[in-house]
């Protein structure tokens, strides 16, 4: 497809192919049945009814932000938490009749859910709220991310030492399973002992044993010296179920508590999460995102997202998003393009981070194209927010990943996808972009290419940057 003479060689403009998708070692997978839920558990189309009742308040301040306050502008404070402020608060309340008070917890509530999306002082309506109408499952997303979300949705006690409310709150998924593995009423006493037992396990994994002589207690008195875990853990609890009921997870009074059936549905998902992640079908749980971005190198587009979302799975998403960027922020350029298709499993979560790195040149063609994807523009054509330099960019870093991990044809093909009209015109403004492994990849690219006269040109151009000449 290319001629003899170098100048007159033509590439086909196509859209630039992603590296993920390139074609690798076949993997073979034991496909693990779709389970099913419990018995009794609602439809899917019951259980979207149930969270868009239980969030029609805040989706009705979402929505009145949206038509009420200027694009893109959601009347936040400056705090950088997405905090509505006074005179926004008071509006809203005028106009929708509610309070101040009320207006600011179902701005709050919208927030968890994914329905507004601030970034500081501006706020914008979220995916969820657009497709709130007409798709069950955003609305099931939104609400297991307030689910998610519920040690925010209501305040701690003040009075409690953080680290114990912070070991309650990971003791809180053991307690939540033992109420969706009892179906029905569960008295509180028999909670408050098995979330002391959790708690006890917890500080056991870490070790939590006094080192060293231990002051003797004074004998004139039978109370016991207040350490850091004499923390009582009951009133803890009490606010766990509260702010799980507030959230719709529970109901809770009369010295008992009982999942409702979206709390239910909601804790069977996320035990399922967990098995997904212990069934990791490649065994890259446990390793870091290098390690497990390399794992994937050669899987197959699906396997690697299976094997994205179990590892996901298996850790917090702040935590996972960072570490993935600080892959992609790495040397290997196919860990790049992989760890930005592990923040495509990822979704709405990561783009504060992804917009975070806009600015690093490295990153900055991968971020570009997540965020248009992110914001709905077709895979097929985000590639056009691009500029000249970016698109060049990012050819180079691909080709440099190609040479590095691929073979010699998967090279040569990959000349297809640059947007430059000729070769000359892709050498010279390769060059212009200064790439760091611009050299290498002309080398390898030469090496490569059938044709002799460009594989000449090709070789040029790598001398001549090497060089610095023209």
């Amino acid at each position: 497809m290319t001629s003899r003479n170098p100048r007159d060689s033509r590439l086909r403009l196509v859209r630039p192919r992603n590296l993920a998708a390139a074609p690798r070692a076949a993997v073979t997978q034991r496909r693990r049945p779709a389970p099913r839920p419990p018995e009794g558990t609602p439809p899917p189309a019951e259980l979207a009814r149930m969270a868009r009742a239980g969030l029609a308040d805040a989706a009705r301040v979402a929505r009145w932000a949206d038509a009420a306050l200027h694009p893109g502008r959601g009347g936040t404070s400056s705090d950088d938490k997405g905090t509505l402020s006074a005179a926004t608060a008071e509006r809203a309340a005028a106009e929708l009749g509610l309070t101040p008070d009320q207006v600011r917890h179902d701005w709050d509530t919208a927030r968890l859910a994914g329905l507004v999306e601030v970034h500081g002082d501006t706020a914008r309506p979220g995916w969820r709220l657009r497709a709130w109408n007409r798709d069950d499952s955003a609305v099931l997303r939104g609400w297991v991310a307030l689910f998610d979300a519920w040690s925010l949705a209501h305040p701690e006690p003040a009075d409690r030492a953080p680290a114990t409310v912070a070991e309650v709150v990971s003791a809180m998924p053991q307690v939540l399973s033992f109420l969706q593995l009892s179906a029905g009423p569960v008295p509180v006493e028999q909670l408050l002992d098995l979330l002391q037992q959790r708690v006890t396990e917890l500080r056991t994994e870490r070790c939590e044993i006094p080192f060293g002589p231990q002051p003797e207690r004074l004998a004139d008195t039978d109370e016991p010296e207040a350490g850091p875990d004499d923390t009582p853990l009951a009133p803890l609890l009490d606010w766990a179920l509260h702010a799980l009921a507030s959230v719709g997870a529970l109901t809770y009074g009369d010295g008992q508590a009982t999942l409702t059936p979206l709390g239910s549905w909601a804790v069977w998902v996320k035990l399922e999460q967990i098995c997904v992640a212990a069934q990791s079908p490649a065994g890259n749980i446990e390793v870091s995102a290098e390690d497990m971005l390399r794992g994937c190198a050669q899987l197959r587009p699906n396997a690697a997202r299976a094997e994205y979302r179990a590892w996901l799975a298996a850790r917090p998403v702040g935590s996972a998003v960072t570490e993935l960027i600080d892959a992609a922020r790495g040397e290997d350029a196919l860990l790049r393009g992989l760890a930005f298709e592990a923040l495509r499993v990822v979704g709405a979560p990561a783009e504060p981070d992804v917009h975070a790195v806009v600015d690093e040149t490295p990153l900055r063609p991968y971020a570009l194209l997540w965020l248009a994807e992110h914001d709905g523009a077709d895979p097929e054509e985000a590639h056009e927010v691009l500029t000249r330099d970016e698109a060049t960019w990012l050819w180079v870093d691909t080709a440099a990943a190609i040479a590095d991990h691929g073979e010699a044809p998967l090279l040569v093909r990959h000349l297809e996808s640059a947007v430059q009209a000729t070769v000359p015109a892709l050498l010279q403004e390769v060059r212009a972009v200064g790439h760091p492994r611009t050299v290498q990849v002309l080398v390898a690219l030469a090496a490569a290419h059938p044709d002799p006269a460009l594989a000449k040109a090709v070789r040029r151009a790598a001398f001549q940057v090497h060089t610095g000449g023209s």
